[in-house]
């Protein structure tokens, strides 16, 4: 958001989860050597593409524009043919979308409604939120070229709990380092998917060709969006806490079982495949398990007893902007 925006009602601003880029794109470098791979129908991810749209129609048709009353400077709404439905000026929102008004009013994730008016809610519901329909796009994009390929692979279940789980990841971390902005949109989401495809492709390493390309492919992805993060007024806390909880869950949701596993019905008694799963796996999944329910717990418990990260960690302020001389860092967010 510009300048303009995070200086918006009582001195908040919007922290949008996301890039401009469209780079969250999936490496199609390597393949599994089954063959017979079991594929399911992608229906959830495009329910989530629908639903994040509507979300933004609605939130688009309560926002209203032309009601609002707009400074000479701040200039008239966008695409005014549009009716309530129009875009805030280009000056509060660069993005084409709401007032940051609208949107804390509507599930933002804003510290002081979560931890002193006890609105919990909100680290789920602003997940749905975005500041903009090129925010909306660009994520939209990214859930489609990402989302229905991990789907087909391991089903609706698996992947729709890494992508809200990791929504709430991002959520909890964005909300512990940033207070006096609010923050929108499905990104943490996102990593989190992306984070499960990298911890996906080194806990199946072995039933995999051309993994060291995919290997380098996927963690050069990772870190041209986390770098995209470090710019003003994008909450690269949430990106960062996204793809952590991802990165766990794909430990725990996505081992396949070892090369071999499903023909071990036609082996002679003694032969073939005696595990599901490598002794690796296990480990994995064990250590990934214990860190997720530690993590979140102590999150959780940071976050309503009124804690602030930065407190804790004087320097994490950098993942998510650092200054330069062609901008400045919003002093609020330290």
């Amino acid at each position: 958001m510009s300048r303009e925006d995070m200086e918006r009602g009582e001195g908040r601003g919007v922290k949008s989860r996301g890039n401009s880029s469209n780079s969250y794109l999936s490496p199609s470098t390597y393949s599994v050597e089954d063959t017979e791979a079991h594929y399911w129908t992608s229906w959830l991810v495009p329910m989530f593409v629908v639903a994040n749209v509507a979300v933004f129609i609605v939130v688009m048709y309560i926002n209203n524009c032309p009601t609002h009353l707009h400074t000479r400077l701040e200039g008239k709404c966008v695409a005014r043919f549009l009716g309530r439905f129009s875009f805030e000026p280009l000056k509060d929102n660069p993005l084409f979308g709401p007032s940051s008004a609208t949107l804390e009013r509507l599930g933002a994730l804003e510290w002081t409604k979560v931890v002193d008016k006890h609105q919990g809610w909100r680290l789920i519901t602003c997940i749905w939120l975005h500041a903009g329909i090129i925010h909306l796009l660009a994520n939209m994009l990214s859930l489609v070229f990402i989302g229905i390929r991990l789907e087909q692979q391991f089903g609706f279940v698996r992947i729709g709990v890494v992508y809200l789980l990791s929504g709430f990841g991002g959520s909890l971390l964005s909300s512990l380092f940033i207070r006096n902005n609010i923050s929108v949109g499905a990104s943490g989401a996102l990593f989190g998917l992306l984070g499960s495809m990298l911890s996906e492709l080194i806990t199946n390493w072995s039933i995999y060709t051309n993994k060291a390309a995919a290997l380098l492919t996927l963690l050069f992805i990772i870190a041209i969006n986390l770098a995209i993060g470090i710019l003003p007024h994008v909450d690269n806390f949430a990106h960062v806490g996204g793809f952590l909880s991802g990165f766990l869950l794909g430990f725990v949701l996505l081992p396949r079982p070892q090369y071999g596993w499903p023909e071990r019905r036609n082996v002679p008694s003694g032969g073939g495949v005696k595990s599901k799963y490598k002794a690796h796996q296990y480990v994995l999944w064990l250590v990934s398990v214990v860190l997720l329910i530690v993590g979140f717990t102590v999150a959780l418990v940071m976050l309503f007893k009124g804690e602030n990260g930065n407190d804790r960690c004087h320097w994490c302020h950098y993942l998510s902007c650092v200054p330069t001389s062609r901008w400045k860092c919003n002093d609020n967010n330290l």
